[in-house]
């Protein structure tokens, strides 16, 4: 393989989340009683960090960002009911990829509470060298989060690759110089996809042996 470290987001990516995260943004636009957005538009903001996609989405509710966070926070946790598995053949492409010696890393918008949980939950803990959430580095797409796994692990950016379902996570990979693999089953199409030059655009998870090997 030619690549040392493969960088995965969460939502959309590895897990089947895409569907839970609309649900609970309708949620909090309903309790403070503003009108929801489309589901295009809502799925756009996914990946970013959570106040600056409320902020993106509602920008007339920018002042209260930080109120409408915690309320979505709340709603993901103890209200929505909505179902998150991970996407089929994740932990079988991760083992293999271990084995190989490739280090693996998270970079994603949700928060470290967030993150740490559902990693315990799935049960990949093991698998991750480094993961940069929302709460330790800039928002995406500013590369930070990956010139901060780069920095850690001490690999160089040609030696790396992100994969991603967002147009943000294809931005921030040009951003930080390192290779993209775009996934369709998230929440970009492969059109929109395509636009950034992604190495490989895939449709179905375990594809990613084929594209790595």
């Amino acid at each position: 393989m030619d690549y040392k470290l493969v960088i995965f987001d969460w939502d959309g990516t590895v897990m089947d989340t895409v569907p839970k995260i609309v649900n609970t943004i309708n949620k909090v636009a309903d309790k403070y009683e503003f009108s929801r957005e489309t589901l295009e538009k809502t799925k756009s903001i996914i990946g970013l960090s959570l106040q600056t996609a409320l902020e993106t989405l509602f920008p007339e509710q920018a002042h209260r960002s930080a109120e409408l966070a915690d309320a979505y926070k709340t709603i993901y946790r103890e209200v929505d009911q909505t179902p998150t598995e991970l996407f089929e053949g994740v932990e079988g492409v991760l083992q293999f990829l271990s084995s190989c010696n490739i280090k693996l890393a998270v970079a994603t918008g949700k928060s470290r509470a967030g993150l740490d949980r559902l990693l315990l939950e799935s049960g990949l803990d093991g698998y991750f060298a480094v993961t940069r959430t929302a709460d330790e580095a800039e928002s995406k797409p500013s590369p930070d989060m990956i010139q901060q796994i780069l920095s850690e692990l001490d690999i160089a950016p040609e030696q790396a690759v992100m994969i991603g379902d967002t147009t943000i996570d294809m931005d921030m990979a040009r951003k930080a110089g390192v290779a993209a693999i775009g996934v369709t089953f998230g929440v970009a199409n492969r059109n929109e996809l395509a636009q950034y030059s992604p190495v490989h655009i895939i449709d179905e998870f375990e594809q990613l042996l084929t594209c790595l090997a």
